[in-house]
């Protein structure tokens, strides 16, 4: 008899650890447990490949939000990303917001740099200064396609 109770304490110890890590789990690949707090804010970028929902947005190296959508401006055909930041992060008008890689070829991310302006960004506000992903594989074809264009040039026509 004490052996089954042992056995059923331990049994619902261990199910309500799986309930917490399920929880936890859900929560935070929602962002919820920071969601509550937070304002979006958009950016528009000529580039954004590479730059997948649910990406980190930073500021001086400090995650302070995250990707929440990756769209299509069908008027311009640029990519409009809608990111969710920190209420307390008080962003000026002026700030630029910068897709760069974690690594040689790591994950993409938002990097944003705040201006001096004194107004400030409102939710829904879209900032203006953007710098789109650098492309790693066309630098790559240009330097090794490029060289050989300048070795063509320099060798005179017969």
């Amino acid at each position: 008899m004490k052996q089954t109770k042992l056995e059923f304490l331990v049994g619902g110890f261990v199910l309500l650890g799986l309930i917490a890590i399920a929880y936890l789990t859900l929560k935070l690949g929602a962002g919820s447990i920071v969601g509550s707090d937070t304002y979006q804010i958009e950016a528009r970028f000529v580039n954004a490949s590479g730059l997948n929902v649910g990406g980190s947005v930073q500021l001086a190296g400090v995650p302070v939000g995250r990707v929440e959508g990756v769209r299509v401006d069908p008027a311009d055909f640029t990519a409009i990303v809608t990111l969710s930041v920190l209420k307390d992060l008080k962003l000026p008008t002026d700030s630029m917001a910068s897709i760069k890689t974690t690594g040689l070829i790591g994950d993409k991310y938002i990097s944003l740099s705040p201006g001096a302006d004194e107004t400030l960004l409102e939710a829904g506000a879209r900032i203006t200064m953007t710098e789109s992903s650098v492309d790693i594989e066309s630098l790559i074809g240009k330097m090794a396609f490029g060289s050989l264009e300048a070795e063509k040039e320099k060798v005179p026509a017969p």
